[in-house]
């Protein structure tokens, strides 16, 4: 499995920590190991002129999902095949924004947007009711998972 970040801002973020959790969630949606996905983390600026030129839309966005072979989740016996996963985007800038709205770390926000990046990347959407109760159920369920594994070690979940 390839994940690859690239932190193109200043912000200070655990970077080894969002690929453990992307590890983490392609793991238990039984994607191959073979999928590649890459995080890159951007300012402001460079947000902003993504999501005018991908979604029409004005102003920066906390993350954004670029997916390309439109793999989707396994199962134990049948997981996804190999492939290009596709792109997630972040903007660490607003997330630092959203944290403190929601009276919780940038670590905790970036997991949180890492992990809905990724699960818009295997097909979940929430555009519809029951979609979106689909897509937040387990997203809450992932994270949960992951903090339960990661924190093991000390300091690792913040």
């Amino acid at each position: 499995m390839s994940i690859d970040l690239l932190n193109e801002t200043d912000a200070s973020v655990d970077e080894a920590q969002l690929v453990r959790l992307v590890a983490h969630h392609l793991e238990k949606l039984f994607v191959h190991p073979d999928a590649d996905v890459s995080i890159a983390l951007v300012d402001v600026a460079a947000m902003e002129q993504l999501h005018v030129q991908w979604m029409d839309e004005p102003g920066p966005t906390d993350v954004l999902s670029f997916p390309m072979d439109e793999l989707r989740p396994g199962s134990h016996d049948r997981p996804a095949p190999a492939g290009l996963l596709g792109d997630i985007v972040l903007c660490p800038e607003v997330a630092q924004q959203q944290a403190l709205e929601a009276s919780h770390s940038l670590m905790t926000e970036l997991r949180l947007l890492t992990t809905h990046g990724l699960l818009h990347l295997l097909g979940f959407d929430h555009a519809e009711p029951a979609e979106r109760d689909e897509m937040f159920e387990l997203q809450d369920t992932l994270l949960a998972a992951f903090e339960a594994a990661d924190s093991g070690t000390p300091g690792r979940v913040r």
